[in-house]
């Protein structure tokens, strides 16, 4: 955040990271949601828990059960965003595909398009990353992402 930015807003800049090796089964995609559960609580991010581990579920699970080699779950929080991002070593970036109405799989990459305000994938040295980010203020935060950077009245 820049100098200017903080007299405005009177706010500092904290940047949190955290970031986890997961087993490679399908069954710690629980796993993956419990430290996304613990992590966001032990930051205040009590508005996004659930919307990230809905998240964190989908992207996890894609990368354990269709990819290879290590995965990796991280976070980081700065300046009201925070961003998941599940890293594998598999090059092949996801794609959204149109399926049948009844069909079973498929529709995961329409969820974390529909319930974050943004996401990606890129290739990485290793394999790839996808990623997604959300709106979040921790509660010991005050104001919201609008009211943040409004001018301090003289």
């Amino acid at each position: 955040m820049s100098d200017i930015l903080k007299a405005v807003t009177g706010r500092h800049t904290t940047r949190r990271t955290v970031s986890w090796w997961l087993s490679p089964d399908l069954g710690s995609v629980g796993e993956a949601r419990r430290l996304t559960r613990e992590k966001l609580t032990d930051w205040g991010f009590d508005d996004q828990v659930e919307v990230a581990e809905l998240l964190v579920s989908e992207l996890a699970g894609n990368a354990l059960g269709h990819a290879y080699g290590r995965v990796r779950l991280s976070f980081s929080a700065e300046d009201g965003l925070l961003r998941g991002e599940i890293e594998d070593e598999n090059p092949e970036l996801p794609r959204m595909r149109v399926v049948d109405a009844d069909a079973e799989r498929g529709r995961g990459l329409f969820l974390v398009d529909m319930l974050s305000c943004c996401w990606g994938g890129v290739r990485t040295d290793r394999g790839k990353a996808i990623w997604f980010e959300l709106p979040a203020f921790a509660h010991a935060e005050t104001g919201s992402p609008v009211d943040t950077l409004a001018p301090i009245a003289a």
